[in-house]
């Protein structure tokens, strides 16, 4: 039997913000099928209608759907145009396999009048149940208590007894922060990232400046850095998880970013120390 595998990615699809929001649409899609993932992390993502940017690529890939609002950043007030009005900014999971639980839970926000929410979810993998968590974290460097405090969140979620088993546990998002930033040390500290483990780039970006619409005004903490991440850990501990690919995706369809932000995807397989290698 092949040891278990799994194909992740996390993407900020950017809501809809900037121009020809409709037309970026196709794109999405067109790079999430090129890519080919099992499970789907997406922030800024829309909600109206009775129905969801999740949803609505779900049914194009035949995968399965949650979401999970409010999120980062806050829907504009007054709305800009009229494609904003009553549309709610969330986060969401797309999986191959089924979603058999989900939860979002809220996370600690002192300076802002509503409360974000992480998702948590478990999917069904072959191998057995896949723990995720998928989240935003606040992303004015001036509130970095709240960064932290959220950060510690999802690292306690991302280590919770009741995620152990057969699968690894992920935690995937745009958190808003560089690698070595201090905002993710609670998560470094007892989960591994994906991007660092399976030799991605070093130089590596996920909010460039070179995107016609880059929000250069988040400042250098933030643009031209990678600040969307995939952290993960076995599901026990004799289980060995490899990382086998990292690499970014995201780039421009018929002349056209599908967002302002890069995807993050990452190849992972695993097995039991006491299990012998495959070839």
């Amino acid at each position: 039997m092949a040891d278990p595998q799994l194909r992740a990615m996390t993407w900020n699809i950017w809501w809809r913000f900037g121009p020809r929001w409709r037309e970026r649409q196709p794109g999405i899609l067109a790079t999430i099928e090129r890519f080919t993932p099992d499970v789907i992390a997406l922030q800024e993502v829309w909600g109206a209608d009775g129905t969801t940017q999740a949803d609505e690529f779900a049914d194009a890939l035949g995968f399965h759907a949650v979401f999970a609002s409010p999120s980062y950043p806050r829907t504009p007030e007054p709305v800009l145009t009229p494609d904003h009005d009553g549309v709610e900014l969330g986060i969401a999971l797309l999986s191959r396999w089924p979603i058999v639980e989900h939860e979002a839970i809220p996370m600690p926000a002192r300076h802002r009048s509503w409360d974000p929410v992480a998702l948590r979810a478990r999917v069904a993998h072959p191998a057995g149940p896949l723990p995720i968590v998928v989240a935003c974290l606040e992303h004015a460097t001036t509130f970095s208590d709240d960064r932290l405090a959220q950060a510690a969140l999802l690292a306690d979620l991302g280590t919770d007894p009741a995620a152990d088993g057969p699968c690894p546990s992920l935690v995937m998002g745009d958190l808003n922060a560089a690698a070595d930033s201090a905002v993710l040390r609670p998560l470094r500290e007892v989960l591994i990232d994906a991007w660092t483990s399976g030799n991605g780039a070093s130089d590596a970006v996920t909010l460039p400046s070179t995107h016609p619409s880059a929000p250069l005004e988040a400042g250098p903490e933030l643009v031209d850095q990678r600040i969307d991440h995939i952290f993960y850990r076995p599901g026990h501990e004799d289980q060995l998880v490899n990382v086998e690919s990292a690499v970014i995706a995201g780039d421009a369809v018929d002349g056209t970013y599908p967002s302002d932000h890069r995807a993050v995807v990452c190849d992972f397989r695993w097995r039991n120390r006491t299990d012998p290698p495959i070839g």
